[in-house]
């Protein structure tokens, strides 16, 4: 699996420390006053359930970080299914470490694996289609790189990272454009890409007329936004391949399919990173 690099990003190893500082701030004093202080542990960081693990590099540094000199070993890697009762990673070093790393470390990592699974979800189901999953930036502050990684472990593709790295012309841009602007939707494509050569230019449309109003703007990609899917279907035959659409908007499990199946290259669901549940992992001592 081609998995994005940002878990070995600058950005990555500080936010995991700024997590710790959140959770240990001057000390975790119920470990220190009962775990001595030389005593050794070894640990299992343990799945409840059936999932596709995303983060377990990310727990394993948490550990690291807390005390560089734990041992640790990953048994099922990131994009791999877990079952319940299977091991993920194994931790042996001091129990003081060990139990003030815990909380952080199955926070980071249940969370993306619950993006991971919810992923895999939807990858599934549009499978036959050949359609794309997409993640969106509704994702949960600071861990946009966490949660976008734990997509791409599901299978699905991340989409712009930020606002930097992709003009993506929305409703409210639209609305300012009309009035400021020339009020065409063409012209607003004209002016981003002018602005910007080296940027992909997305607009979203809500209609078959707007549609045909970017189209000769030739976008990159055109967002259908809260469209029906035979709506879809007919805005497909009006792009006839001359952009790629991106449908957006209500999207579930339960319709997924339907809109896969009109020939559209791309579903986005904000679902992936805002709602997904998380797994249901433990850290059991052997004590």
């Amino acid at each position: 699996m081609n998995l994005p690099q940002y878990l070995e990003q600058r950005e990555v190893r500080e936010l995991i420390s700024r997590a710790l500082i959140e959770d240990v701030g001057p000390g975790d004093h119920t470990s220190e006053a009962l775990v001595g202080e030389d005593d050794l542990a070894s640990a299992a960081l343990v799945s409840r359930g059936q999932y596709i693990v995303a983060g377990g590099p990310v727990a394993e540094l948490v550990f690291q970080i807390v005390d560089p000199h734990v041992r640790t070993r990953i048994l099922i890697p990131d994009g791999q299914v877990v079952g319940p009762g299977e091991t993920i990673l194994q931790i042996e070093g001091r129990a003081r470490d060990l139990l003030t790393a815990e909380r952080t470390a199955l926070n980071f990592i249940q969370q993306m694996t619950g993006v991971a699974t919810l992923t895999r979800q939807f990858v599934e189901r549009v499978q036959q289609y050949g359609v794309q999953i997409l993640d969106t930036r509704k994702t949960v502050p600071t861990l946009r790189r966490l949660q976008k990684y734990a997509v791409a472990c599901g299978g699905g593709v991340n989409h712009r990272l930020a606002l930097y790295d992709r003009i993506l012309i929305k409703d409210n841009h639209i609305a300012f454009w009309r009035r400021h602007g020339t009020g065409k939707l063409g012209d607003a494509v004209r002016v981003a890409r002018q602005k910007f050569p080296n940027l992909e230019v997305e607009i979203e449309v809500e209609n078959e007329e707007e549609l045909r109003q970017v189209l000769e703007a030739r976008p990159d990609w055109v967002m259908l936004d809260n469209m029906p899917p035979a709506i879809i279907r007919r805005c497909v035959e009006i792009n006839a391949n001359r952009c790629k659409l991106e449908a957006s908007g209500g999207i579930t499990l339960g319709n997924v399919s339907a809109y896969a199946v009109t020939g559209i290259q791309a579903i986005s669901i904000g679902s992936l990173t805002h709602s997904a549940q998380a797994a249901d992992l433990s850290l059991d001592f052997m004590i």
